[in-house]
């Protein structure tokens, strides 16, 4: 903890903190206790109590402390925890104000103390003469101390408070784990949602568009083939217009590939790979040792994973070759891209390895790079088989 200096605004912060937490907590510790005897009031109170409290954590402390939005199981406890924040909460800050409020009055009446000799009559004379030299210079240096000590003491006091309240004001670990599972589990629902729409896409692209542009171009290279007895110019058109067609089949397919492969559905990852490496610009060696398949949400995270490290390579790393191994063990998929391109690749280097990154994440899968200058590059995946 870096320690404030007393001229600095988070020592002066700290201390209001505290100075204003004693009447705070002493007018809700009372309210408390008085709405105790009538719990309909008590329940409707202590959310606003305890709101104000989290503002004043806020305001000069910086610190957020989340409001509790417990299910039903857990409500009960919450309440009583709050309860216990607010009964609690005055002795915490009488005592925090007690000891800041001593500090720095100390300081100021050690550091004050050279006006004694020089006023009529000298103060603290009841205490200490004040003239002597010696007990002058004690308190001088015992004002000294306390002015370092005492925006110390006023954070450690902020520190002591602030934990109380995240204990019983903020989310128990139950609740925290309760919403981390939730999170969880609703992630992977929307994960799996999203990876579900991405196969409708293709499936409908598939047995839609793309049956009739297979249609059209036929039709099309029929006509080109058999009306040669035309004017050129509607020859000409016939031609183009063909030539588009099948530019325009060859992109839907390679945008319905890359929005979900259809043979990686029917035939599984090893397949869905084995199209990816042939169709790369140089020699991709494929080893797939899987003896059951995962979730179709992996498998699809893994499969792009491996497509955008292979289009990665092609397109920076000037590589003669690259091996791809895919291995599962137990729960777990291991992904391996290595190629001996000219290395260099940063995961905060572009927008390629960045995405994979953020698509590992999604389903909590890890990722390694090992990629020095002069290369090689290799990428170590590991993905969660459910």
């Amino acid at each position: 903890m870096k320690v404030p200096r007393p001229w600095s605004a988070r020592a002066w912060l700290d201390t209001a903190h505290v100075m204003i937490g004693l009447p705070v907590a002493m007018v809700f510790g009372g309210l408390t206790l008085l709405l105790a005897v009538i719990p309909p009031l008590l329940r409707l109170g202590l959310p606003r109590f305890s709101g104000v409290q989290r503002s004043r954590f806020e305001a000069f402390l910086g610190v957020r402390i989340p409001p509790v939005r417990s299910p039903s199981q857990w409500r009960r406890a919450t309440t009583w925890r709050q309860i216990g924040y607010h009964l609690l909460s005055p002795l915490v800050s009488s005592v925090a104000a007690f000891l800041v409020a001593l500090s720095w009055g100390g300081a100021v009446v050690g550091l004050l103390a050279f006006l004694g000799p020089n006023m009529q009559p000298p103060p603290l004379e009841f205490m200490f003469d004040l003239r002597d030299e010696k007990i002058l210079a004690a308190y001088i240096l015992i004002g000294f101390a306390l002015l370092l000590l005492a925006p110390v003491l006023a954070r450690g006091m902020a520190a002591l408070d602030l934990s109380v309240a995240r204990t019983l004001l903020g989310p128990s670990r139950s609740e925290l784990g309760h919403r981390i599972e939730t999170l969880t589990e609703s992630r992977a629902g929307v994960i799996d949602a999203a990876d579900a729409e991405r196969r409708r896409i293709e499936r409908d692209l598939h047995d839609g568009a793309q049956q009739r542009l297979v249609s059209l171009a036929m039709n099309l290279g029929l006509a080109r083939a058999t009306l040669t007895d035309l004017p050129e110019p509607a020859r000409e058109a016939i031609e183009q217009a063909h030539e588009e067609a099948k530019q325009a089949l060859k992109e839907l397919r390679d945008f319905v590939r890359g929005l979900h492969p259809a043979v990686l559905n029917d035939q599984g990852l090893d397949a869905a790979l084995s199209g990816v490496a042939a169709r790369a610009p140089f020699p991709v060696k494929l080893r797939v040792d899987i003896d059951r398949r995962a979730s179709p949400t992996i498998e699809a995270v893994a499969f792009f994973v491996v497509s955008e490290a292979l289009t990665n390579i092609a397109k920076h790393a000037a590589a003669t070759r690259a091996e791809v191994g895919v291995r599962r063990e137990r729960d777990r998929l291991h992904l391996l891209v290595h190629d001996d391109g000219c290395g260099g690749a940063r995961l905060d280097g572009g927008t390629g390895l960045r995405g994979l990154a953020q698509r590992i994440d999604s389903v909590d899968g890890s990722l390694k790079l090992s990629s020095p200058l002069g290369g090689p590059t290799t990428i170590e995946v590991e993905l969660p088989c459910e």
